[in-house]
């Protein structure tokens, strides 16, 4: 209802100015009386009859389209949007219909009754009609923007939905805000030169110009503001949710309301940025189950990068392993069982990654660390010695229900991809991994459940070598020779 007393309200501004135009600025010859009197009686009714049915015309025709966006959570469907979306054009068309009748009713009369008048009437009506009609589409634009808004909420915009693009836009502004004037100022100059408008003045032409100016001047700057708006309104919007995706706020939208390839911006973008929530989603899944070291440096190479084969290097292995777990899973429930692994895997993982290593895999209830591997880590070893003391204290309060050994072994191991370049894991492999596997076992019967090889406390700073102990040594399963052996200080004293 707003919109039609808007529309009603520029129709009658229109039709006024093409009025004042017509009877004082043009230079054609005077209305005579006959034409007076017509006039007076044909312009009040004309437009008194126009506005009433253009008002009950398009504010039903309006409302049939737009019922659906006063029910809420109405989504509408192909038929519905589409209607919608040509509310504006519709409402357009009515508007011209009623001014090409008008201007057909109005050059009729001027032929009956002073045909001298004939072409600065049918001229000037026109052309009135052509710049309300234009200013009338932007404002029913404008204001229909949150019901387009919902109408193309759940569509992907690939081409102009309602057959006016940008470049069509301006051209229209240029027509409306320029164009129109100038012809009019055009048309004047036209009549004064020909036949029967000889009599124009001087001082008649420059109210001409005058007027046409001032109609330049003020519509120009209307259609400019609109049209600076119908631009800079949509990339306004990518504009800032960009800048949140910038800042990390993978969540952000931005609210398709414009058929033409600006909305193909606006929706363009929340299509990159769905792709960049799948893309952080199957990374993050990803990491989750590599490791965010291993997932960081595969997204660094890229897939086609990527080799099988590893390198050697010298780092520090964890291992971790439960102590009668079997038992326990015998004498409870699976969702007691499973509640206890987490717990479980939830004080490795979180100690691990605390202290800069990569969980590289989960072996039943088992778990193997690395630190050192794939990213360099320069006191590896005081790091994994503080993981497994950390772990070791946590698990004891923590996951009272079932123990833990924990072995630590430091040497030079084979790190890399192993596999098939269809399907790869990375991985370690080395001495070093079998000796944290032997030792995991044997910790399981030391106080305190971890055990370490002395070469690890060796590589490790002062810091961390004060909390370790000498443990003699054991020939490990797989070695010819024996294996020096480390125990928290506080568990060899008790």
């Amino acid at each position: 209802m707003l919109l039609t007393v808007l529309l009603v309200g520029t129709n009658l501004i229109g039709a006024l100015v093409v009025f004042v135009i017509n009877t004082w600025a043009i230079p054609s010859p005077a209305p005579n009386r006959e034409m007076v009197i017509a006039l007076a009686i044909a312009i009040p009714t004309y437009v008194f009859v126009a506005a009433a049915i253009g008002a009950v015309w398009g504010t039903t025709t309006s409302l049939r389209a737009l019922r659906w966006a006063t029910q809420p959570g109405v989504d509408p469907d192909r038929t519905q949007r589409a209607r919608a979306l040509r509310v504006p054009l519709t409402l357009t068309v009515m508007q011209l219909t009623m001014w090409l009748v008008g201007t057909v009713l109005f050059t009729v009369l001027t032929i009956v009754l002073q045909p001298s008048r004939i072409l600065g009437t049918a001229l000037t009506v026109t052309i009135g009609g052509m710049v309300v009609a234009g200013i009338s589409y932007l404002f029913t634009e404008f204001s229909l923007r949150p019901i387009a808004a919902r109408a193309l909420s759940d569509v992907r915009v690939t081409g102009r939905i309602r057959g006016v693009g940008v470049g069509p836009r301006m051209a229209i502004f240029w027509t409306l805000g320029t164009g129109a004037p100038i012809v009019g100022l055009l048309i004047a100059a036209v009549l004064a030169v020909t036949p029967g408008g000889d009599d124009a003045t001087l001082g008649q032409l420059a109210v001409v110009t005058i007027i046409v100016c001032c109609i330049v001047l003020l519509f120009g700057f209307l259609l400019t503001d609109l049209n600076a708006r119908s631009v800079v309104a949509p990339l306004l919007s990518v504009r800032d949710a960009m800048r949140a995706v910038e800042a990390g706020h993978l969540d952000t939208d931005v609210v398709v309301y414009d058929g033409t390839e600006l909305g193909q911006l606006q929706s363009g973008f929340n299509d990159m940025v769905a792709g960049l929530r799948e893309r952080e989603q199957i990374r993050d899944l990803f990491g989750r189950h590599v490791g965010q070291e291993v997932a960081a440096a595969a997204a660094r190479l890229g897939a086609g990068e990527i080799e099988l084969g590893g390198e050697t290097r010298t780092c520090s292995v964890l291992f971790v392993d439960l102590v009668g777990s079997t038992t326990y899973a015998t004498e409870h429930g699976p969702t007691e069982v499973v509640a206890v692994l987490n717990r479980f895997f939830g004080v490795v993982v979180d100690e691990v990654d605390r202290h800069h290593g990569l969980v590289n895999k989960f072996i039943g209830d088992a778990v193997l660390a690395i630190f050192g591997a794939p990213v360099e880590l320069a006191d590896h070893a005081a790091a994994a010695l503080a993981a497994a003391r950390a772990m070791a204290a946590r698990l004891a309060v923590e996951v009272p229900e079932v123990g833990a050994g924990i072995g630590v072994a430091t040497g030079q191991v084979v790190a890399g991809n192993v596999g098939h370049e269809q399907r790869f894991e990375y991985t370690v492999i080395g001495d070093a991994v079998n000796s944290a596997a032997r030792l995991t076992d044997l910790a399981k019967d030391v106080p305190g459940g971890v055990l370490a090889s002395w070469a690890s406390v060796e590589a490790a700073g002062p810091d961390e070598a004060a909390h370790w102990r000498g443990h003699g040594d054991v020939v490990l399963r797989g070695r010819s020779a024996p294996t020096l052996l480390a125990v928290q200080a506080s568990a060899s004293s008790a």
